[in-house]
């Protein structure tokens, strides 16, 4: 978690943020610089007791924060966990979809099997999780929606799986339709990050990595406190008109 304390420009005091995947890495970053904002955060996880772990670490820093298990495959989870918060809080004004996996099967060798399971964590689940919430900001007549994408759904990736990179183009294309299909009421973005410094990376092949850094103009790799500084621009005040847009966070690598 960041230590630091957010400018009031990007105040959400008052809000109610949903991060999936926020268990760790990028997704609990995003959660915690949310929650040093003001936002009340629940941490959605497949991984429901790392999900209360990691809700307990911002309570422990005194943010409000709840953490659920669900599984974003399935509408019935998603229903439930969208309940269960209205129960708790009553709205809900930002949704952060950064659930994802990155198998680096080889191209010949990935199964029907792998191939659904990466389209149904990647793309359904962005995908429920924004139809589930949609009613809820209409009837506020406010919401923020961000899909977390990839540079691999822009220019193919350079060592993840083609079904992470088919997941994550997606994605984009979900995120427009969305933008106008609930504009004038929901704000739909995305951010689209490069290689990042995450567990999901932690087996990757060293000697691929440092080919990958010496393609990075900035020469570097992401940070998971790069992304959310993203997000957090996008539901913050300061980006009231932007909407069907993709913000690339990828020190240089690809410039669209």
């Amino acid at each position: 978690m960041t230590n630091h304390q957010t400018s009031s420009i990007f105040d959400l005091t008052g809000k109610v943020a949903l991060v999936t995947g926020a268990a760790r890495g990028i997704g609990f970053e995003i959660a915690s610089q949310l929650a040093q904002t003001g936002a009340r955060v629940v941490v959605l996880d497949v991984r429901e007791a790392e999900a209360k772990t990691a809700a307990q670490l911002l309570c422990d820093g005194g943010y409000e924060a709840i953490g659920l298990g669900v599984d974003v495959r399935y509408k019935d989870q998603v229903l439930v966990a969208i309940q269960a918060v209205i129960d708790q809080w009553g709205r809900i004004d930002i949704l952060i979809n950064n659930a994802g996996i990155c198998p680096l099967t080889p191209f010949p060798d990935i199964s029907e099997a792998e191939w659904d399971l990466v389209l149904a964590v990647n793309l359904k689940g962005a995908f429920l999780c924004s139809q589930a919430v949609a009613p809820v900001m209409r009837q506020q007549q406010h919401g923020k929606i961000v899909n977390i994408a990839s540079s691999a759904g822009q220019m193919g990736g350079l060592a993840v799986g083609l079904h992470y990179s088919a997941s994550k183009a997606g994605v984009l294309g979900l995120t427009k339709s969305l933008a106008r299909i609930l504009a004038p009421v929901i704000q739909v973005n995305a951010v689209s990050p490069g290689t990042t410094e995450t567990n999901m990376i932690q087996d990757w092949d060293e000697n691929a990595v440092a080919n990958i850094v010496k393609q990075i103009p900035l020469k570097r790799l992401g940070q998971p406190s790069d992304v959310a500084g993203a997000v957090l621009f996008l539901v913050s005040p300061q980006a009231t008109f932007m909407t069907g847009q993709t913000l690339s966070v990828n020190g240089g690598l690809l410039m669209p």
